[in-house]
């Protein structure tokens, strides 16, 4: 099965992906693009570019697309979606010539759990940051959990504690058979 941890920075994506990871070890872990390219030498910005963004997109989509069947991933190709529509240069990207690709990667997915920003909220975020944290939030809560593009993909959206948190994907993927 292939789970995607999908939400905004600083929400417990990770902690999540590392433990449904170790919860089903027949699972590999896939790092998100981010640390992946940061591996390979690439150096990002502080603010990371419009493309680094569609590094990060690409990476992700390949990823995705060879992907044995067993595995969790921490991002999916709408993460990154979601920053890169939100990017201060937004205009220049271009959503169209992407979303074929995107598209197909996506459906590729059995379940995409998605860990909103909570509220109250859990993290304290840096005032420069919350702002881009919380309209990635509300872009990713479109995509995903609304499905703006049509994907109908399963979903599961989770809160509460680590542990909470991972209950719930363990009570989804009994209930669905998986």
């Amino acid at each position: 099965m292939r789970i995607a941890i999908s939400g905004s920075h600083l929400v417990g994506k990770t902690t999540l992906a590392e433990a449904l990871a170790e919860a089903l070890p027949r699972h590999e872990l896939v790092p998100e693009p981010y640390y992946l390219l940061e591996e390979d030498g690439h150096e990002f910005a502080e603010m990371p570019s419009i493309e680094d963004f569609e590094l990060q997109l690409e990476r992700s989509i390949q990823c995705v697309q060879e992907s044995g069947t067993d595995v969790v991933f921490d991002r999916c190709p709408l993460d990154i979606l979601g920053y890169l529509v939100t990017h201060r240069d937004a205009d220049a990207f271009q959503l169209e010539n992407w979303m074929p690709r995107v598209r197909e990667a996506v459906a590729k997915l059995d379940l995409i759990v998605f860990v909103p920003i909570e509220d109250p909220d859990r993290v304290a975020v840096p005032r420069p940051q919350a702002r881009l944290r919380s309209d990635v939030d509300m872009v990713l809560r479109d995509m995903i959990v609304d499905d703006t593009y049509g994907l109908e993909i399963d979903v599961i959206t989770v809160a509460g504690t680590p542990g909470a948190r991972l209950r719930e994907v363990a009570a989804h993927l009994r209930d669905t058979g998986r």
